[in-house]
């Protein structure tokens, strides 16, 4: 498998298991959790080649480690970055340290003046460190990079959660706890 399929398998894992799993008609329970047997099957009807080996091989190999099987591997999931609604039983956590948010400068006046929203995600997307932040913010053009005093949100009353993969969630994160 060459890493372009790689890439193009999991880009349409993403647009099932984040965002429209109607495209193939695929039944997610409430905590995003899709049969894998009904997944390689729907994908496969759909004109999208899977099988059990190729899913692990993605989900393996995937750089950001967006999806998760349960235990058994009969179940597969996205670890974060929905733009449905589903409950991924995130566990609150409170953050010791700075946390970044990589983004393009096009959307600085919008974040200078309301703070970073989740917009059509479940969660604003943190990281741990500036390296990550800088990844994500590369993907639209010129990172810019913003600082977040979550240790201050967390003492204010604000709640973080760390999904399956690392990336830090919050459900916004207002102006006055942004370093631009």
């Amino acid at each position: 498998m060459n890493e372009k399929e790689t890439k193009n398998i999991s880009k349409f894992l993403s647009l099932i298991l984040r965002h429209a799993p109607e495209t193939i008609n695929l039944k997610l329970d409430e905590n995003g959790w899709a049969s894998v047997n009904e997944l390689i099957e729907k994908c496969n009807q759909h004109h999208k080649k899977l099988n059990t080996e190729l899913l692990e091989y993605v989900v393996i190999n995937n750089d950001k480690k967006r999806f998760a099987f349960n235990k058994d591997k009969t179940k597969i999931r996205a670890s974060q970055g929905h733009s449905i609604s589903v409950e991924l039983e995130l566990k609150e956590i409170e953050p010791i340290h700075f946390l970044y948010h990589g983004t393009v400068d096009k959307f600085m006046q919008a974040i200078r003046k309301e703070g970073l929203q989740k917009m059509s995600r479940q969660h604003v997307h943190l990281s741990q460190d500036k390296e990550t932040a800088i990844k994500v913010g590369s993907r639209r053009g010129k990172p810019v990079i913003l600082s977040i005093n979550a240790p201050k949100m967390h003492a204010d009353g604000y709640s973080f959660y760390v999904s399956e993969n690392g990336v830090w969630l919050t459900d916004q994160v207002p102006v006055e706890y942004i370093e631009f």
